[in-house]
C-alpha cells in the first residue's frame, strides 16, 4: 500500500506542476501580450520554483526602493532649498547665511555635525580630489576663505558675499582650493 501511495503522490505532484506551469504560461485563460525574451520566476509552495521564458513580471508589484540619499545629497537638498536667502556675515540660518554657515546648516539638516568656519571645515572630513566630486561635497576656494556645496554638472551652491543671496554658480568661477566629504 505504501508503494502504491508513493506513486500516487509522485503523479499528483507532477500533475500539479504541469497544471501550474501551464496556467502560468497562459495566464489561466487569459492571453498575455508579447514580451521581450525574459524569464520571470514562478514559485509554487511545496512544488518548486520555475523560470518561465516570455512571462512578464507580475503587474502591480512595487518597484525596488530607490537607494537612500547620501548625507551629501541630503545636505545639498537642504542648501538648495535656501537659494535666494540673504547673505549675512556670521549667520548660520535658517533664514540668512554666510558661506560656512550655509554648509554647517545644510549638513546639520542631514544629521551631520560640520565645523563652523571654513578653516575648520577644510581640516575635517575626508579629502576629495576635484575629479572625484560627488553631490554635496564641501568645496573650498581662495585658500579656504570661501566654501560651498558641489551641486553636480560643474556647479556649486554657496552664500557668496554681502549683497548677493545664496545661489548656484559654476565651480570654475572661483579658484578651487580643496574639497572634503562628510
Amino acid at each position: 500500500m505504501a508503494k502504491h501511495r508513493a506513486k500516487q503522490d509522485h503523479r499528483l505532484r507532477r500533475s500539479v506542476r504541469v497544471i501550474a506551469v501551464g496556467a502560468a504560461i497562459t495566464g489561466g485563460a487569459l492571453a498575455l501580450p508579447a514580451a521581450p525574451a525574459m524569464a520571470a520566476p514562478i514559485t509554487i509552495p511545496g512544488v518548486g520554483a520555475f523560470e518561465i521564458p516570455g512571462l512578464p513580471a507580475a503587474p502591480g508589484l512595487p518597484a525596488a526602493p530607490a537607494a537612500p540619499l547620501t548625507h551629501g545629497q541630503q545636505a545639498l537638498d537642504a542648501a538648495q532649498s535656501k537659494l535666494g536667502s540673504p547673505y549675512v556675515w556670521g549667520a548660520t540660518g535658517p533664514n540668512a547665511f554666510d558661506c560656512s554657515g550655509l554648509v554647517q546648516w545644510a549638513y546639520r539638516q542631514a544629521g551631520i555635525s560640520v565645523p563652523r568656519t571654513t578653516y575648520d571645515q577644510v581640516n575635517a572630513g575626508a579629502p576629495v580630489g576635484r575629479g572625484d566630486l560627488q553631490l554635496g561635497d564641501v568645496v573650498l576656494f581662495y585658500g579656504a576663505e570661501h566654501v560651498g556645496l558641489y551641486a553636480g554638472d560643474g556647479m556649486v551652491v554657496h552664500a557668496p558675499t554681502e549683497g548677493q543671496p545664496v545661489k548656484k554658480t559654476p565651480l570654475d568661477s572661483m579658484p578651487f582650493y580643496a574639497a572634503r566629504r562628510y
